[in-house]
């Protein structure tokens, strides 16, 4: 989905000697709905952190939750500000040169492009994406002038302002934003794929904390746990798991 350009107990868990309730520390960015965000009580909240908290009761795992900004949350995680990455990042290739992933535990989302006209040629026009993502690499490739952004509600404000015809970013981000805004802004064309799904990303010498949350992630897909977190965040969406 998503984005583009990862402690002692860490370090444990990466030589293979953790025990049961290990600290590891969860980044996050906190500005992602539904994926992730922060609550009225100050608090990480959203699809994300439910199933965070799971994959760490199975894992035998104590996490403490960190937000990032997402333009540094890869070289934070690699100088070892936080364990993982759990912040609706896409899995790419490029992404995988530098840190390791586990298994999706979301399938790939749609992007869908976003503007006050459903006319707009978005090949053609400013269109703006939040920075880093693999929406902001997709514009980049095609004839559209692209703005980015720190933060995604600030490329839908670029829209409001006049700074851009239209916005990329997951359909499950900005649907509902179109849904609320009451026909101001309406949906663009069709679904645009990128990226292989959603994964924790790791250190990639942090192999064991990889192997623990792989082993998590299979059991709630196999016991249906994953399926109806994800229905329950997205609005009755029934992934392929």
């Amino acid at each position: 989905m998503k984005k583009l350009i990862l402690g002692t107990a860490a370090l444990a868990l990466s030589a293979g000697m953790g025990l049961a309730q290990d600290v590891v520390r969860m980044g996050t960015e906190g500005a992602y709905p539904p994926f992730n965000f922060i609550n009225d009580n100050g608090q990480v909240d959203g699809f994300e952190r439910e199933l965070g908290d799971k994959l760490c009761e199975i894992a035998q795992l104590d996490c403490q939750w960190v937000t990032n900004e997402w333009d540094s949350i890869i070289p934070n995680l690699v100088s070892g500000n936080y364990d993982t990455i759990i912040a609706g990042m896409s899995i790419t290739a490029e992404r995988d040169e530098v840190i390791d992933f586990t298994q999706a535990y979301f399938p790939p989302d749609p992007s869908i492009y976003v503007g006050m006209s459903a006319d707009i040629d978005v090949n053609s026009v400013v269109v703006a994406a939040q920075t880093g993502t693999i929406q902001a690499s997709h514009v980049a490739s095609t004839g559209a002038t692209l703005v980015e952004f720190p933060t995604p509600d600030e490329t839908i404000a670029a829209i409001r302002n006049g700074e851009a015809d239209a916005a990329l970013a997951d359909k499950g981000f900005l649907e509902p934003i179109v849904t609320e805004s009451g026909g101001e802004l309406v949906i663009i064309g069709d679904d645009v794929m990128l990226g292989d799904g959603i994964g924790i990303g790791v250190r990639e010498s942090d192999g064991a904390l990889k192997a623990r949350f792989d082993a998590a992630i299979q059991t709630v897909k196999e016991d249906g746990t994953l399926n109806g977190l994800i229905a329950k965040w997205f609005d009755g969406m029934q992934p392929k798991f």
